[in-house]
């Protein structure tokens, strides 16, 4: 029925695929820097007087205008966030989710971001998001469409291939 090619990127026995998760994966190392650029740009000539005024003594401190990844507040970026648990359907859904957080990240930035070069950019990365939560969505949608609805919830069929064999001989 569909075999597993990455992390949770599948593609179907009939050719039928949306997406690559080695490509947005890429892409997303690329938004990462993108962002590292856009921070290290606002950042490179402050004076000590414009880095205290902006609250960013603290950061300054321990990484002057380095480029150190970390939540807005302070909390720094950790493997933690990239979820994983070997089943395609709760892959697919962590997937949506954290592209959807990252839209959320970027609408608030936005909100607050009076600099025009900046905000073309991080609507370009927003727009992104939304491009791969429904290439996401559509993958999941062609997953569970081939399971049987009754019981996808019954197995994983990333581990328990031979239960998965056994419901299709049923049908």
């Amino acid at each position: 029925m569909y075999r597993k090619t990455d992390r949770t990127m599948l593609v179907l026995k009939n050719g039928n695929r949306n997406i690559i998760g080695a490509s947005v994966g890429t892409e997303e190392l690329g938004h990462l820097e993108m962002i590292g650029a856009i921070v290290y740009q606002l950042t490179k000539n402050l004076t000590e007087d414009e880095i205290k005024k902006a609250g960013f003594e603290d950061y300054f401190v321990d990484h002057t205008t380095g480029i150190y990844p970390q939540a807005a507040a302070g909390f720094p970026y950790t493997a933690a966030s990239m979820q994983v648990k070997g089943d395609a359907i709760t892959d697919l859904h962590e997937d949506m989710a954290a592209e959807q957080k990252a839209r959320t990240t970027y609408d608030n930035i936005l909100r607050f971001c009076d600099d025009y070069d900046v905000k073309d950019a991080i609507r370009f990365l927003r727009e992104r998001e939304v491009v791969h939560y429904q290439r996401f969505g559509e993958n999941l949608r062609l997953l569970t469409d081939k399971l049987d609805s009754k019981n996808y919830y019954a197995f994983n069929p990333e581990f328990d291939k031979k239960c998965f064999k056994n419901q299709l001989k049923k049908k």
